[in-house]
């Protein structure tokens, strides 16, 4: 089976093309590094042609509210026009858990990726996954005040990258649910004390605070803001199994 994947290099990306390699697929990464751009269009029609799956790991290259949602509208658009083209049977497209409950520039752009995904026809599965663990420091990072890291006490459910490319993987070559697949972590805990957690464990100085008003990215949360409302799909990899495997790596 041809599998593009969209993002193919990235974090998520990289692992999921190893694993669909591995199960015997035709696996073409695809990237503007590789000729393939879903802004400008630049070689969607020719990377798609005998394509059967399209996976979409594809990230804005900026933040910023209005550049985020356009990449997203316009990438989507593009991509969606090129699979009907080709006849790609399967499109997965990988969103965050609470993209519809969030008041957030990143996450409103991913619900509208997500509305084209929907309104175009197309066989499709979107896998919501709740924030990476791989994504730690660089909350706490966003969340310090001098030596202080003030993170508001909302339950979170991290998830490890290696899950997440190992269901990407999984649901790919499967039959498109024509719905969302939600998908976290095994743990579930305070967002304060799993960050807590993982700084200790990188011997990282900082004390973490509990505060209900702090806010994450900007935004304002609720108990239930970041993790799944309903049924799940769990991964394996625990806090403390990721940080040995971390540790191994490096």
């Amino acid at each position: 089976m041809k599998i593009v994947v969209i993002g193919g290099t990235g974090l998520i990306g990289s692992k999921s093309v190893a694993i669909l390699r591995q199960g015997g697929h035709e696996v073409v990464p695809a990237s503007p590094k590789s000729g393939v751009n879903t802004i400008s269009g630049e070689g969607l029609k020719e990377v798609m042609t005998g394509a059967e799956v399209v996976i979409d790991l594809g990230n804005s290259p900026s933040f910023e509210d209005k550049a985020v949602l356009e990449f997203f509208e316009t990438s989507g658009r593009n991509l969606l026009a090129a699979e009907a083209a080709a006849g790609v049977r399967h499109h997965v497209a990988l969103s965050i858990v609470a993209t519809d409950r969030m008041d957030n520039g990143y996450f409103r752009a991913k619900l509208a990726q997500e509305r084209l995904i929907v309104a175009s026809g197309n066989p499709y599965t979107i896998i919501r996954a709740t924030q990476f663990l791989e994504f730690l420091g660089g909350i706490a990072d966003s969340s310090t005040d001098g030596t202080v890291v003030r993170l508001p006490p909302c339950l979170f459910q991290p998830i490890a990258a290696d899950d997440v490319a190992a269901i990407v993987a999984e649901l790919a070559p499967a039959a498109p649910r024509n719905g969302i697949v939600e998908i976290a972590g095994p743990e579930r805990a305070p967002l304060n004390q799993i960050v807590a957690r993982y700084l200790k464990a990188v011997g990282d100085p900082r004390e973490v605070v509990g505060d209900p008003e702090a806010r994450y990215w900007g935004g304002r949360l609720e108990q239930y803001s970041l993790v799944p409302l309903a049924e799940a799909r769990l991964g394996r990899i625990g806090l403390d199994e990721w940080l040995r495997r971390s540790r191994k790596e490096t």
